[in-house]
């Protein structure tokens, strides 16, 4: 399998965890410890797919446990609280903008090669997000604070996607082994940011969890694939259609929640559209 098709595997599954978060959110589950849990999940999913053999550099983990602490430690957090706060289809939206910075970091410091196309890509993002910035008709729920959330998440995405792919290259770590380091350090910052504010650690919600969970774990590890086999410009924003991807499963199965009108899905398609531009002539 290539790494389009793995991106875009991947992209699928972001946007079914981004659909069914709210649901373990309103079963009275905190933002933070949804975070903890799906990202618990999402490591033993990882943990699974570790092939018996092969694996391969384990000694020379350490620089995915690093990765780690940025995505998913901070960022799954603040994805949480995206969601919480502006709904998954508009947090979203936001996070999809992550191919902007994802690839100015190639640019600049992988030194990927460049050409006039990318202007148009970006500028079909930024109107994007422009589109729902200026939402008029935004549910009573949906906080702006959420979407500063969602930007602050895309950022460190946008950082996790650069880092990987510089690490992948010429590791003997399999992309297994390499998810499941960067969800276990993940797992390990949640936990002690819970501690450290005191906040209560339970394993008792970790059923209305479980679909987020599975879901995010299967993404990170299609992700990681991806990652060995493409280049960050191709990778990133093929797995920003997860921005779509959340639309339209919002619109199949949270329609009594979420209004999702012309304006968003036109700024989820221009999002789409932009990365897709991208990573087609980079």
């Amino acid at each position: 399998m290539d790494a389009v098709a793995l991106a875009l595997g991947s992209a699928f599954l972001f946007g079914a965890m981004t659909v069914t978060l709210p649901q373990a959110l309103r079963r009275g589950v905190s933002a933070e410890t949804t975070a903890f849990l799906m990202v618990l999940i999402a490591f033993g999913v990882a943990i699974a797919a570790v092939p018996a053999t092969g694996a391969g550099g384990l000694t020379s983990c350490w620089p995915f446990l690093l990765a780690g602490v940025v995505a998913p430690g901070l960022s799954q957090v603040l994805f949480a609280y995206a969601v919480r706060d502006a709904g998954p289809a508009r947090a979203s939206v936001a996070v999809g903008m992550a191919p902007l910075v994802s690839v100015a970091i190639a640019l600049t410091l992988l030194d990927e090669p460049a050409k006039p196309i990318v202007v148009l890509g970006g500028f079909a993002i930024v109107l994007g997000g422009a589109a729902l910035a200026l939402e008029g008709s935004r549910p009573a729920h949906v906080r702006r604070l959420g979407l500063v959330f969602a930007l602050g998440t895309m950022v460190l995405f946008a950082s996790r996607d650069s880092l990987i792919r510089r690490l992948s290259i010429g590791t003997e770590i399999d992309p297994a082994v390499a998810a499941a380091a960067t969800l276990g350090s993940g797992t390990v910052v949640i936990l002690v940011s819970l501690l450290l504010t005191r906040r209560p650690v339970s394993l008792r919600p970790v059923v209305a969890v479980l679909p987020t969970g599975l879901s995010y774990g299967l993404s990170y590890v299609l992700l990681f694939e991806a990652f060995y086999r493409g280049r960050v410009s191709v990778v990133s924003p093929l797995v920003a259609t997860e921005s779509l991807w959340t639309v339209v499963l919002a619109l199949l199965f949270l329609r009594p929640h979420e209004h999702v009108g012309v304006r968003l899905v036109l700024g989820a398609l221009l999002v789409v559209a932009g990365g897709v531009l991208i990573g087609l002539f980079r």
